[in-house]
């Protein structure tokens, strides 16, 4: 488990290709201190596990589902990623409960700067629509942060926008994302759970209205 709160930019410095999987080599000399073999570290929003480690980064394994999930596919040797370590019990939360599970991607639309900050407005999947709310948390590229701003419900064409203040642009990577730029989502968990309660609810109303009626002779 995560805080979104980026302790590190580290930079892909290794991919091999293993067919239905990728071997992914990060520099990253902060997060590696006290790291130990099968530990969790946070890449760009991604949990993965440690399998070999340096003092100067470490490598893990990255399967395909994760791979057709997140931008993970998408970098290459130079890439710079986010890196948070797993969190530790009674450690402050600093941002949001964040596990490292990528519900999808979406894709910078536009960049609004201001003398301090900068608001970026991301496409919304349709998928997770009903995930997102207004001042609710979202996690992109591993960073938590607060919904600024988000399309009314039904909209054609769907969005939400975040506001960055200087030290999230200066110490992550979102601060250098341009129009275009996919990045990984991971909605907040309590919604998903909600989510997932309202089907199963609905299911079971609606298998209760199918139900023939029996009568009882008195």
């Amino acid at each position: 488990m995560f805080t979104g709160i980026i302790e590190e930019r580290g930079e892909v410095t290794r991919l091999v290709d293993q067919g239905d999987s990728v071997r992914l080599t990060v520099r990253g000399p902060k997060v590696v201190e006290d790291v130990r073999h099968g530990d969790s570290i946070a890449v760009s929003g991604v949990c993965l596990t440690v399998v070999e480690s340096t003092h100067e980064g470490f490598t893990a394994d990255v399967m395909k589902q994760t791979l057709d999930m997140s931008t993970i596919g998408d970098l290459a040797a130079g890439s710079p990623v986010n890196l948070e370590r797993a969190a530790r019990v009674g450690d402050r939360l600093g941002g949001h409960i964040v596990q490292g599970h990528v519900d999808g991607t979406a894709t910078l639309l536009s960049v609004e700067p201001g003398d301090a900050w900068r608001r970026l407005r991301f496409s919304l999947p349709a998928e997770l629509s009903p995930l997102l709310v207004d001042k609710g948390s979202i996690t992109l590229e591993g960073v938590s942060l607060t919904v600024s701003d988000i399309s009314e419900a039904g909209a054609a064409e769907a969005w939400f926008e975040v506001s960055l203040i200087p030290e999230t642009l200066s110490a992550t990577t979102l601060g250098v994302k341009e129009p275009g730029d996919r990045v990984n989502v991971e909605t907040d968990v309590l919604a998903r759970h909600v989510r997932r309660m309202l089907r199963l609810d609905e299911i079971a109303t609606t298998a209760l209205d199918d139900s023939p009626l029996t009568t009882v002779d008195l």
